[in-house]
């Protein structure tokens, strides 16, 4: 397994040693030793999701403030866009962006800290989106940036962006209440 350090500091990418043979292939997805001693991440996953959606789809940009979420990203079927947004106030990269292609092709993952809003938009006919979680998730803590945020200026290379209702409702960071958004 290779960590690969992102220009966010604490954003990694993660790529797996991939065994293939004739029958198929095997990989470790995950391995806490290694986040620890390569990239000094000491976390614990206590959930693990799964969404499928369908081309043009975008979800985000979300965050938990009271109970933020750190999260191991990958995708099993399909293609996605990856993206995590830095917004703690005070950090040096406050509002910057690290994004990559997940793909069951290249098997990459996506390590997000806590502190980072995250989303992603799918780019093949549907998409199998698995992500762990270091904290539960909470509705009542559930927050988010506008995708679309001028300022952040993320490339998300989809025209048409199918979005649930609250992720059209959110407001670009700079009009983000302060109170709303994580320390550094």
């Amino acid at each position: 397994m290779e960590i690969i350090r992102t220009p966010l500091p604490g954003v990694l990418l993660i790529k797996p040693k991939v065994f293939e043979d004739p029958r198929g292939f095997f990989m470790e997805t995950y391995r806490a030793d290694m986040l620890a001693c390569c990239a000094d991440v000491n976390v614990r996953f206590v959930q693990d999701n799964h969404s499928r959606s369908v081309r043009g789809v975008l979800r985000g940009l979300h965050y938990q403030l009271h109970h933020p979420q750190a999260k191991l990203c990958r995708v099993t079927s399909g293609k996605v866009f990856d993206v995590a947004v830095d917004i703690r106030r005070g950090s040096p990269t406050f509002g910057q962006w690290y994004g990559a292609v997940l793909s069951a092709e290249n098997k990459l993952g996506l390590y997000i800290p806590c502190g980072f809003a995250h989303g992603f938009a799918v780019r093949s006919e549907t998409a199998d989106f698995l992500y762990k979680c270091s904290t539960y998730y909470d509705a009542s803590d559930d927050r988010g940036i506008l995708w679309s945020d001028p300022e952040i200026g993320i490339p998300w290379d989809t025209p048409e962006p199918i979005l649930s209702p609250k992720d059209q409702r959110y407001l670009p960071l700079a009009e983000t209440p302060r109170e709303f958004l994580p320390r550094y």
